[in-house]
């Protein structure tokens, strides 16, 4: 089996895992996705649980990359929080789907502890990333950065979970809004304090 079947598997299982999680992986209907015979994938990776630590690595190392991107392209940290909702928006745009690891965070209780590792890597990247932006862009300082990288965090990704509940993007546009409002997020066009 090549490299080019196992990206493959990968890019199918987290479609999947984006509209039914975790628990909607399995091995029959993902080859049959992808083309292959479900014994194929066992080639690749020995069983569910590491094909979906797997999957949830790759999306938290695509989304560090992802909020890399947005930092080096910005220019700015306020301008690179006020795109970050962004991220959680393309998945809705995308078949409605959900954020792969909100999905997997909401199945907690039945993750293997290898796929709980990973979905919990997903939200320490994003938090981390929200919390030196916050600190740079002299919006929040020490502890309090991390607190409100944490409710930034939960805040967006509720948002994604309440439109795609709706199937209406538009009031995730109007929840980020909303969060903007409150200050809760900041709005690009306000100047940070150190400036």
């Amino acid at each position: 089996m090549s490299e080019k079947s196992r990206e493959a598997i990968l890019t199918a299982a987290t479609r999947i895992a984006q509209a039914h999680g975790y628990g909607g992986l399995n091995f029959r209907d993902l080859a049959a996705d992808v083309g292959i015979k479900a014994p194929s994938i066992y080639h690749h990776f020995a069983s569910k649980a590491d094909l979906g630590a797997a999957v949830a690595k790759r999306y938290w190392e695509d989304t560090a990359a992802d909020l890399e991107r947005i930092s080096k392209d910005a220019g700015d940290p306020r301008r690179a929080l006020n795109e970050y909702p962004n991220i959680f928006r393309r998945s809705l745009e995308n078949g409605n789907r959900l954020c792969l690891c909100s999905f997997m965070s909401a199945e907690h209780d039945d993750l293997p502890t290898e796929v709980q590792k990973e979905v919990q890597a997903f939200a320490d990247v994003n938090v981390a990333w929200l919390s030196r932006a916050l600190r740079a862009s002299g919006l929040a300082v020490g502890k309090e950065s991390e607190i409100r990288a944490r409710s930034i965090f939960a805040a967006v990704a509720g948002a994604q979970l309440m439109a795609r509940s709706r199937v209406d993007i538009e009031l995730f546009d109007r929840l980020i809004d909303g969060y903007r409002a409150a200050g809760l997020l900041p709005d690009a066009k306000v100047k940070s304090r150190r400036t």
